[in-house]
């Protein structure tokens, strides 16, 4: 939630641990070097060489990901790349499945995407680099967009860490809520006590009003859920070249993804006091329309969710920081700082002036 690199919750993945997972893969060849260790959080990751290419091998506590719930995503990205979509093959295990389990932990492999991995020692959920790259990006996103709507798999289940899609939609949001928290034991005995509901209850008061019938006519669409320029790879010319980490991933709908998309990228939440850049934002809503086009209400639409698109993903990662973790103060960093704070910042006069800028609109 800071400009500051945090140390990993996860040990780094040792080469005697990557060549004993290697030899469980189709094809992987021997290790002959680490080359590179993730930064991110949620899991340990690592581009291995060896004899045969350079893979990326991520490891999961199977609380986080179990072999079943990798299956979901993998399904995912197989369907997206038999579409010509540009996301890594995931590289079969000798048992036929698509991951690895050894003792508490999940591996999945995957073969090395193609294209410059130009912010790779960039925090997530920074800013593009440049409105051209916004754009591309947005193109890139109604590109998966379109080649995802024939997959047919319903929704993941509760797994922590996923950007679900249950409350926004729903005619009674805190009942939604409710049974959101009820499903995961260790989100509901983190806001025991608390006046959570309330919380949630004026915030949907102040930014969700009509936002069930928005949502209700958005055709629902498996989406990637965490669309930031980290998780993307570019060409030379500077288009997007391939798009990786779907671990996020389920059935939401094309403009909850777009505004997460947004989110994501065009206000910069690490900063104490964020300035958000509208024009990174219509850039990217300008590549988005420049494949799909999107009306005067699907930006309403849009303007309408976005206040709101981060709460559920919110509530799974005070999940992941209270169950897998223990750890309760970043779990009480991710409900005031990311879920509530991030609602209300919307509410302020520069959160406002940003809604009415979105889509060269000229009022809220």
């Amino acid at each position: 939630m800071g400009t500051a690199l945090e140390a990993p919750a996860w040990p780094a993945i040792t080469d005697e641990e990557a060549e004993a997972v290697l030899a469980r893969f189709v094809g992987a060849g021997h290790l002959a070097a680490l080359r590179w260790h993730s930064p991110r959080p949620f899991s340990a990751a690592t581009l291995v060489e060896t004899d045969r290419g350079t893979f990326f091998l991520k490891r999961h506590h199977h609380r986080l990901r179990s072999p079943a719930a990798l299956a979901e995503e993998h399904a995912f990205m197989a369907h997206l790349r038999a579409a010509g979509q540009p996301v890594p093959e995931v590289i079969a295990a000798r048992d036929g499945s698509h991951s690895v389990t050894c003792g508490d932990q999940v591996y999945e492999l995957h073969a090395r995407a193609s294209g410059r991995d130009l912010y790779r020692d960039r925090q997530s959920w920074t800013p593009f680099l440049s409105h051209g790259h916004a754009y591309e990006a947005g193109a890139a996103l109604a590109r998966l967009h379109r080649a995802a709507g024939n997959f047919a798999a319903p929704a993941r289940g509760a797994h922590p860490l996923v950007a679900s899609f249950s409350i926004l939609p729903s005619s009674d949001p805190q009942a939604a809520a409710q049974a959101y928290v009820a499903a995961r034991p260790a989100l509901s005995a983190f806001l025991a006590g608390g006046s959570w509901l309330q919380e949630l209850s004026r915030l949907f008061a102040a930014l969700g009003t009509g936002l069930a019938a928005r949502l209700a006519c958005q055709p629902p669409l498996w989406s990637h859920g965490d669309w930031h320029p980290s998780n993307l790879l570019w060409s030379a010319q500077g288009a997007v070249s391939a798009v990786f980490d779907f671990g996020l991933a389920t059935k939401t709908c094309a403009l909850h993804d777009l505004a997460t998309a947004i989110e994501r990228t065009a206000i910069p939440w690490l900063d104490g006091d964020p300035v958000p850049d509208a024009a990174a934002a219509n850039a990217l809503l300008a590549g988005y329309g420049s494949v799909l086009p999107l009306s005067r209400v699907d930006i309403a639409d849009l303007v309408a969710v976005l206040p709101l698109v981060h709460v559920e993903f919110a509530l799974s990662e005070i999940d992941y920081f209270a169950g897998i973790l223990g750890d309760r103060d970043q779990a009480e960093l991710a409900w005031q700082s990311y879920l509530i704070g991030h609602a209300e910042w919307f509410l302020s006069p520069t959160g406002q002036s940003f809604l009415r800028e979105l889509g060269g609109r000229t009022a809220a």
